[in-house]
C-alpha cells in the first residue's frame, strides 16, 4: 500500500473506534491535516451519532460542516470525550510534533480539553527520537527575531515559515537539527520564551492511544 492509501487505512479505523467508543450524543474533537481530513470523510455514515464537534482549524471546520456535523465554540463545550489527530512524527512514549499544517495552537487547547487524545498516523510518522520534522513554533509576529534568538541558543536552526499566517494571526518559525532526547523539558523551555504562543510538541499532553497504518494494517499503541 502507497502512503494515501495507509492514511485512509488508519483514518477508517479511527472512525471505527470512535463509533465504538463515543458516547451517543457527544461533542468530538477534531484536528487538521490530511489524515484528519480522512477521517472527517470517514464520519459521514456516522455523524448522526454526534451533537457536534470542536475543530482546530477553519480549514477543518468548513470539511465537517460539508458532511452535516455542527462545529461548536470550545467555550460552550464542558467535555469532549475523544479527540482524534494526525501528528507529523511520534515516538515510542506517544510524545508527537504537530502543527505542519500551522494549526498547533488550536490542536493544543482542544486536545487539552479531551479525555483521550487518538492520533492517526502512517508508519513512516513512528520515529525512535523526535526532531527530523522540524519543530514548529507559533509566534506573536513582533517576536519572530527575537524568539529565533532564543531557539538557536537551544541548538535549533530556527526558520520562518514565509507566507504563512496562523488561523490565531501569527507566524511559525520551523525549528530544524533538534534531536528532541528530553519532549517534556523541551516543551516548557521552548513555551516560556517570550513571544511563543506555543511550540508543536506534545509532550506534557501526550497521545493516549496511537493508531499506525502499515502494510499489515493497524498499529495500536497506548499509554494505558
Amino acid at each position: 500500500m502507497n502512503q494515501d492509501q495507509l492514511k485512509q487505512l488508519v483514518a477508517q479505523a479511527a472512525a471505527d473506534y470512535v463509533a465504538a467508543h463515543a458516547p451517543a450524543g457527544c461533542v468530538l474533537g477534531v484536528g487538521t491535516g490530511s489524515t484528519a481530513n480522512l477521517f472527517i470523510d470517514a464520519l459521514a455514515p456516522i455523524k448522526s451519532r454526534f451533537v457536534g464537534a470542536v475543530s482546530s482549524s477553519e480549514a477543518s471546520s468548513r470539511r465537517l460542516e460539508s458532511i452535516g456535523i455542527p462545529v461548536l465554540d470550545l467555550n460552550t463545550v464542558s467535555e469532549i470525550p475523544i479527540y482524534v489527530d494526525g501528528a507529523d512524527e511520534v515516538d515510542g512514549g506517544l510524545h508527537a510534533i504537530k502543527g505542519g499544517g500551522a494549526a498547533l495552537t488550536r490542536e493544543k487547547i482542544v486536545a487539552a480539553v479531551a479525555r483521550e487524545f487518538v492520533c492517526i498516523a502512517d508508519a513512516s510518522k513512528k520515529v525512535p527520537v523526535l526532531g527530523k520534522f522540524p519543530l514548529p513554533v507559533e509566534v506573536i509576529p513582533m517576536a519572530r527575531e527575537q524568539v529565533a534568538r532564543a531557539l538557536r541558543a537551544l541548538g535549533g536552526e530556527p526558520r520562518w515559515r514565509e507566507g504563512v499566517i496562523t488561523d490565531n494571526g501569527n507566524v511559525i518559525l520551523d525549528v530544524h537539527g533538534l534531536a528532541i532526547v528530553d519532549p517534556v523539558a523541551l516543551e516548557s523551555e521552548i513555551d516560556h520564551i517570550t513571544g511563543v504562543v506555543t511550540s508543536g510538541l506534545f509532550a506534557r499532553r501526550r497521545v493516549d492511544l496511537l493508531l499506525i497504518g502499515g502494510p499489515d494494517g493497524v498499529e495500536r499503541l497506548s499509554r494505558t
